[in-house]
């Protein structure tokens, strides 16, 4: 639905319909609070459900968030053992929520290393969730750029060593096909919060053409009015992929 163009209520002319999110700064707003990591984190799962639902009235279709980096594994055992538990728990939690509110739900990111109760779950999800047509979430777990595009490149290989693909058919419009996003349009904005201004390895080729919005407020912090107030900054934006406005 496309709302009034005018900031308060978060309406846009030309918004955003895939939003990607690097959703930073959990730890730090703990600690900030004298609490532990973990509690930021715990907060910062429940700022997901809200802004998710909040999609419709801006007319975002899609938004992928990067909940666990590929790299993310460098942390103590103890934070990654306490995500791991996050996860399952928001999984059990939210699903039935999401079911209600029509929110479509997938995962991209290796799921290999992720421990069979976390993949059952995952799996459950998916299904629980496939015949919503709202809302499409999409969260990226032990998900990594670089290692979605090597993943990629194995299986394009396997296909030409079988026969099954060409390779003259290899390009810009077939790499694509192989990634984990390929039931996804590309992100047309990514926003990171926590003020730091670097991508960390997420969605590589998907953001070749995407704007990006770095920005201050730590995740537990980000607001639907905040979301709302970056959605409207997007539609004035210019966007013209290489070519020249007259």
């Amino acid at each position: 639905m496309l709302l009034a163009n005018t900031p308060e209520t978060g309406g846009r002319v030309n918004g955003p319909r895939h939003v990607a999110i690097i959703m930073d700064g959990n730890g730090r707003w703990a600690v900030a609070r004298g609490r532990p990591r973990l509690f930021g984190h715990h907060s910062g799962a429940r700022r997901v459900r809200e802004i998710v639902t909040s999609c419709p009235d801006l007319g975002v279709k899609y938004v992928t968030i990067f909940a666990f980096s590929t790299e993310n594994w460098k942390r103590t055992q103890s934070e990654v053992a306490g995500l791991m538990s996050l996860f399952r728990r928001y999984i059990m939690k939210e699903m039935q929520a999401f079911v209600k509110e029509n929110v479509r739900v997938r995962f991209i990111g290796d799921r290999l290393k992720l421990d069979d109760k976390l993949r059952g779950l995952m799996d459950e999800a998916e299904e629980m969730t496939q015949q919503c047509t709202g809302t499409n979430l999409t969260i990226a777990l032990n998900y990594g750029g670089r290692d979605e595009v090597s993943r990629a490149a194995k299986r394009l290989a396997t296909d030409v060593a079988s026969g099954r693909l060409s390779p003259d058919a290899i390009d810009e419009e077939t790499l694509p096909k192989y990634l984990d996003t390929y039931f996804l349009p590309d992100p047309d904005l990514v926003i990171r919060t926590s003020g730091e201004a670097r991508i960390s390895n997420f969605l590589l080729w998907q953001s070749a053409y995407a704007e990006y919005e770095f920005i201050d407020t730590l995740w537990p912090d980000f607001t639907p009015d905040v979301f709302a107030e970056l959605i409207w900054n997007y539609g004035a934006r210019d966007r013209r992929y290489g070519a020249v406005t007259a």
